[in-house]
């Protein structure tokens, strides 16, 4: 069996919600929790060899599903801080320089120096390099005579769905930009 994707979870108002492995879409259309779909890709999953008709079983399932039950994990609005997804947000440029670097190079940057009480919050972190981190070390953007190229921002949901997954369909992508802020999902950089 090919390799499929991952799934496009959303509550049964259509907000997306994360994303699930097929084994567990599976499970849900099997227990009649799947209340709609939405896409254009579909799957055909062939299980096993039923002893009394010899037949094998089969479920066909959507690329976006709608469940029933509304989920917790992000009820607070404010999805997990990971240096991938920061890397990702900023598009792997330093935040400093304006360089773009491989994850290996780019370290998380506190604007406001988390020794100097700064949290480690999508609006208090941006991408750095190596170097202007270093450079930069315990002071504020300010008093290191660096600027800033780009405000950091915390995504929405479905922006952080898009940066979570590198897999993603062009139906579920096309879904998750409809609700995504206007401007996309890259800082604005200024030149």
């Amino acid at each position: 069996m090919n390799a499929i994707p991952a799934i496009l979870k959303l509550d049964a108002g259509g907000l997306p919600v994360g994303w699930i492995r097929w084994q567990t879409a599976v499970v849900l259309y099997a227990r009649d929790r799947v209340r709609w779909e939405a896409g254009d890709e579909r799957f055909l999953i062939r299980g096993g060899t039923c002893a009394a008709t010899g037949r094998t079983s089969q479920i066909e399932i959507g690329s976006i599903i709608a469940v029933s039950d509304r989920s917790r994990r992000f009820e607070k609005g404010v999805p997990l801080l990971t240096n991938r997804t920061l890397f990702q947000r900023d598009q792997n440029i330093c935040l400093y320089c304006g360089s773009q670097f491989s994850n290996g190079n780019l370290t998380r940057d506190h604007v406001i120096p988390a020794s100097r009480g700064g949290l480690s919050t999508w609006e208090n972190c941006v991408t750095a390099c190596r170097h202007c981190n270093q450079r930069k070390d315990d002071r504020t953007p300010e008093e290191a005579s660096m600027k800033l190229l780009a405000i950091p921002y915390t995504p929405n949901l479905a922006e952080y769905l898009i940066l979570q997954n590198r897999r993603i369909l062009a139906d579920q992508m096309a879904f998750l930009r409809s609700y995504a802020r206007k401007q996309g999902v890259a800082p604005a950089v200024a030149a």
